[in-house]
């Protein structure tokens, strides 16, 4: 292949995925060298075959577990569905990733219903809070109670699985209405720190549940200090940026990184500008579950993109 084809290629593929993708749900991620891939969660085949090549792991969101209003008024059912899917893997995933609004008051019975159905795949869950886990008295004491443990701050950390590192962040304290979401000095000061012993040649995956680039900053979407981790991470050769909060799949390329953004088990929300506000967005109740869904990511040996193949909780 020649450079001019190597660079057309490229280009090709940079448009294709910088489009913003609004249907479909449930991405499986594998890492194998870290190069990331995703499977269908109906791919039983291929989800088999990647995990020999190196290891998978889940990604779940806004579960809002005690949401109850009409644009889904049995989240938790929902959220039992979800995690039926996972259950029905032909390959274990190693761990899953949880990006926040585990719950939507922030209740205690809400985290223990939640701790209890995800905690059902007997795998072990990692979190990060979303703005409607850290709404109780003490602004998220209930939430360091349950998840925080080993964590630093309002909840961060990193950890290392298979010569990948994973990051943790946390952006939704003090979250406004509508405002951005915010790391703040003390965060960055330790991610700075977490990276710096790091080679270049290190795959980078980091989640937290507001996005970490700007998609639509009238309702707040985007976080208004990511511009700083995103020049930490530009160093390295393969960066995977998972989120929540939105409640539907958008994703995009920039140079090494890759944008990724879940769909909820709970409730749609509406595509950016196509209504007054974000929030809840009601459907019809036969396509409800074509809007809700997990994300199952893959990465493996030889895949230079990200591809996406999306399944909902309607899938069969």
């Amino acid at each position: 292949m020649t450079h001019h084809d190597d660079e057309e290629n490229g280009m090709t593929r940079r448009h294709a995925l910088e489009c913003m993708i609004w249907a479909g749900t449930g991405v499986l991620w594998t890492v194998s060298g870290g190069i990331p891939k995703s499977l269908s969660l109906l791919d039983r085949a291929e989800a088999a075959e990647v995990a020999q090549q190196g290891f998978t792991f889940l990604q779940i969101s806004d579960s809002h577990v005690g949401f109850d209003k009409p644009a889904n008024p049995h989240a938790i059912d929902t959220l039992k569905e979800a995690i039926g899917k996972v259950a029905a893997l032909p390959a274990k995933p190693s761990f899953m990733i949880h990006t926040g609004d585990i719950t939507h008051l922030s209740k205690a019975e809400q985290f223990d219903n939640a701790t209890e159905i995800i905690g059902s795949t007997g795998l072990d869950v990692h979190y990060v809070p979303g703005e409607h886990d850290v709404i109780d008295e003490n602004l998220g004491k209930a939430y360091l109670e349950r998840y925080g443990k080993g964590t630093k701050g309002a909840g961060w950390y990193s950890f290392d699985q298979n010569g990948v590192h994973f990051v943790g962040l946390v952006n939704v304290m003090n979250l406004k209405a509508g405002g951005l979401g915010n790391l703040g000095a003390e965060q960055l000061a330790w991610l700075t720190d977490d990276l710096k012993d790091l080679s270049n040649s290190t795959p980078i995956v980091v989640f937290a549940h507001v996005p970490l680039w700007t998609i639509y900053p009238e309702w707040g979407w985007g976080t208004d200090d990511s511009a700083q981790v995103l020049s930490m991470l530009k160093r390295f050769g393969s960066v995977t940026v998972l989120n929540g909060h939105i409640h539907q799949i958008m994703q995009k390329v920039e140079g090494n990184m890759v944008f990724h953004t879940a769909r909820s088990t709970a409730f749609p929300q509406p595509a950016p500008g196509t209504a007054p506000a974000p929030g809840p967005m009601l459907v019809p109740a036969e396509k409800l579950r074509s809007y809700l869904g997990i994300t199952n990511v893959s990465f493996a040996v030889g895949q230079n993109d990200l591809a996406l193949i999306d399944t909902t909780l309607a899938d069969k």
